[in-house]
């Protein structure tokens, strides 16, 4: 069967780093908090933006009246 090198070496870092915490998810994640406060790398937020948001449900519901002033007038 054959091997990728670089992901058993990711896999075998990821173990020392998570037994070096004792495998504490609580631990392991205060570290890397500290870890990034105190990098200079920006940090980028992916979370969706509340106006893209707003308008297209905004407009979803438009549509939807739209279709529901549609179905009244054809019956």
């Amino acid at each position: 069967m054959w091997t990728d090198e670089i992901v058993e070496e990711i896999h075998r870092i990821r173990e020392e780093y998570a037994k070096s915490f004792d495998y504490d998810l609580d631990a392991i994640f205060a570290d890397l908090r500290k870890k990034q406060a105190e990098s200079s790398k920006e940090v980028v937020n992916l979370s969706p933006k509340p106006v893209l948001t707003k308008h297209w449900s905004g407009r979803l519901r438009d549509l939807a009246e739209e279709a529901k002033d549609i179905s009244r007038h054809s019956t």
